[in-house]
């Protein structure tokens, strides 16, 4: 690991409350909802919420996973809450959303892992948002392929789950999950035709031909949507970041990512999965 780096100007992020802002927090406040936007320390939850979008986390929290990267909350769940499928749904509707992206803790605690509370969320934004397209950003559910088929079933318009970094450094980022396994779940997905997407995180001292490498790996099992972003370590007890990428080499991943037939790539230093995911449906 290397000492602290300073971050460049590129990362500078631009706050900008307006009445959108203030309005879609204001309703994720009042139902207790959870988003990713917040646990996550998301750099572009002022842009996002500016427009009147967000990215709903259900299950909870508390995830029963460590991940080195990520600020989510780590530890012992509490019981899922039975209410939170129908107070996300209302809060998309009192949103007006036309796009709506829903993401989970980890819930290996469960008997399911959460894939019935999924599932009753998905099709209770559906019953009361009809219009509403819908993202689902899913944990790999152990590689259990009859949760997966769950989750295809209910037909949301894009099902993505992150491969988060290529594969020599994913025992050292990612607690739980396998490349390999993150891999068949896309695999599962893709072959029952629906919209796949995945995404990488990069400044983790990865080299550029295994980012390529994850990239061919990625379309050899037929996902079609990739977002590419910089890994920012949100406390010092988090992974360090390695490297800070230049705006410059997204453009060449974004260039290299198209070259092999991804259909949609967001790249760039403050990208994440769910930025401008609209547009990926």
């Amino acid at each position: 690991m290397t000492s602290y780096l300073k971050k460049p100007d590129w990362l500078k992020i631009r706050l900008a409350n307006t009445e959108e802002f203030a309005q879609t927090e204001k309703i994720i406040a009042e139902r207790h909802l959870h988003t990713i936007c917040i646990s996550g320390k998301c750099p572009n939850r002022c842009e996002c919420w500016n427009r009147g979008t967000a990215t709903f986390m259900i299950g909870g929290e508390i995830c029963t996973r460590s991940c080195k990267f990520c600020n989510t909350l780590s530890g012992k769940p509490k019981p899922l809450n039975v209410n939170e499928p129908q107070k996300v749904a209302e809060s998309i509707n009192l949103m007006q959303l036309s796009h709506v992206v829903i993401t989970s803790v980890d819930r290996d605690d469960l008997q399911d892992l959460g894939a019935g509370h999924w599932c009753e969320t998905i099709n209770k934004v559906k019953e009361l948002n009809p219009n509403v397209t819908i993202e689902v950003l899913i944990p790999d559910f152990q590689g259990k392929i009859d949760l997966i088929e769950k989750i295809v079933n209910t037909s949301p318009n894009v099902i993505s789950h992150n491969i988060e970094t290529v594969r020599r450094l994913t025992p050292i980022i990612r607690s739980a999950a396998d490349y390999d396994r993150s891999l068949s779940v896309l695999y599962e997905i893709c072959r029952r035709g629906i919209k796949t997407k995945s995404g990488l995180m990069l400044g983790l001292g990865e080299l550029e031909s295994e980012v390529l490498n994850t990239m061919d790996d990625l379309r050899l099992i037929g996902c079609s949507v990739l977002t590419i972003g910089q890994y920012l370590q949100p406390t010092r007890s988090h992974y360090p970041v390695q490297k800070y990428v230049s705006p410059e080499m997204f453009a060449h991943y974004k260039d290299e990512a198209m070259k092999r037939g991804f259909q949609y790539v967001e790249s760039g230093p403050l990208v994440r999965s769910s930025y401008y995911a609209e547009k990926h449906v």
